[in-house]
């Protein structure tokens, strides 16, 4: 008999499964664009590769670091909890959320992040759905270096997400002291609101706000932010996305870059690569595209805006389903993976490294390395990379 927790965690990955694909077509329906997960293709010469269990936990979604404390890493439980470790051993609870955490396919608390000056200010940001399914973000302070004080809760920014539970986004990461997040289209199949292409609205964006309160508001727009002073939100900073669930920033290249795996509808699953300063005001297609192609499911009859950023890599749903962003590696441990891009998918669990390009990415292979059910990929402080699975187990890539 499986326990409770196996049981829970197993209930979980099944339901994030079945809300992310959208009862996808069978396995090998559609053709690949670009290098695929799929078939027999050389695995890589990574300098040899191993995954090093840190720990197990409940229904792990996100692992990071924070600035200024080295030795800690998060681990963000999806039923609304963050665990912190210290020297790789657990240090206890950071933060306890359940109670107003909605927990249950793929809404629950679904990353953390804090800030550059994080060691000074004491605060950081939680991202969670709540439990009328809106998507919120709130501002915490710590009361020590591994716990959080509860009683701090701010709230930054509330969004909507009504009728469906599906494709909630998910992902905050900070670039200077700007916050970064991404949602999604508001769930169902091939947007049927249209969300993602209307500027008027905040889901299907990638948004970028100063989360600081200031002039008696909860947060602020940066002056130079794209649609400032033009019509639509000031928030957004990039839409035409249908379920950013994970993206990072590229910072080995000296201008900075963004990474998002943006999960598909019924056949292709892709990769956006680009520099920050062109993600601002860039319409990544969704929901008249989906990968490099027209999307011709439900909303077939969506044109074509134009003027679309295309992504750099995508692939067919042979045996994967979801694509779970990770990382440009920075390891100097892993020196046959630095620069390299490391993803994986959610069905597939095979751990994969491709060379991220600016119009398109190259060298796609397999790294002899697979995770059941992985959610997300992290880093700590020390540039070291993490997968987590939704199964319980958190890993560190160390070399061979």
């Amino acid at each position: 008999m499986r326990s409770r927790r196996a049981s829970r965690a197993s209930t979980a990955v099944a339901a994030v499964a079945v809300l992310l694909t959208l009862a996808l077509p069978a396995c090998g329906s559609a053709n690949d664009q670009g290098d695929s997960p799929q078939g027999a293709e050389p695995r890589a010469k990574a300098g040899g590769v191993a995954l090093k269990k840190v720990g197990t936990f409940d229904t792990p979604v996100y692992v990071t670091g924070a600035p200024g404390f080295p030795k800690l890493l998060f681990v963000v439980e999806q039923p609304g909890r963050v665990v912190v470790l210290k020297d790789g051993r657990r240090a206890g609870t950071f933060l306890d959320i359940r109670d107003i955490v909605e927990d249950g396919g793929e809404r629950g608390l679904l990353s953390v992040a804090f800030p550059p000056d994080y060691a000074a200010s004491k605060r950081f940001y939680v991202y969670y759905t709540d439990a009328e399914g809106a998507i919120r973000v709130d501002e915490f302070q710590r009361r020590s270096a591994t716990r959080a004080d509860r009683d701090s809760r701010r709230s930054v920014i509330t969004i909507p997400h009504p009728v469906n539970a599906n494709h909630n986004g998910g992902q905050l990461q900070f670039l200077g002291n700007l916050l970064y997040f991404g949602t999604g289209d508001g769930g169902s199949g091939g947007d049927p609101p249209n969300n993602a292409q209307n500027k008027d609205v905040l889901l299907g964006k990638l948004l970028r706000i100063d989360p600081r309160a200031a002039g008696g508001k909860p947060y602020s727009v940066p002056a130079d932010n794209p649609f400032v002073g033009k019509p639509g939100r000031d928030e957004i900073y990039s839409y035409g996305l249908r379920n950013p669930f994970r993206f990072s920033f590229d910072t080995t290249n000296g201008q900075p870059r963004i990474a998002i795996g943006d999960v598909g509808q019924n056949r292709f699953e892709e990769l956006d690569y680009l520099t920050v300063d062109r993600a601002g005001g860039a319409n990544f297609g969704w929901d008249a595209l989906e990968g490099f192609s027209k999307y011709t499911e439900e909303n077939s009859g969506t044109p074509d805006p134009g003027g679309t950023v295309k992504p750099v890599f995508a692939y067919g749903h042979g045996s994967g389903c979801t694509i779970i962003g990770g990382y440009v590696v920075r390891d100097p441990r892993l020196p046959g993976l630095r620069g390299r891009y490391v993803y994986a998918d959610l069905c597939e669990g095979k751990l994969r490294s491709l060379v991220p390009h600016l119009k398109r990415a190259s060298g796609d292979r397999q790294l002899g390395l697979q995770v059941q059910s992985p959610s997300s990929f992290g880093e700590d402080q020390q540039h070291r990379l993490y997968v987590v699975s939704l199964e319980g187990p958190v890993y560190r890539l160390v070399p061979r």
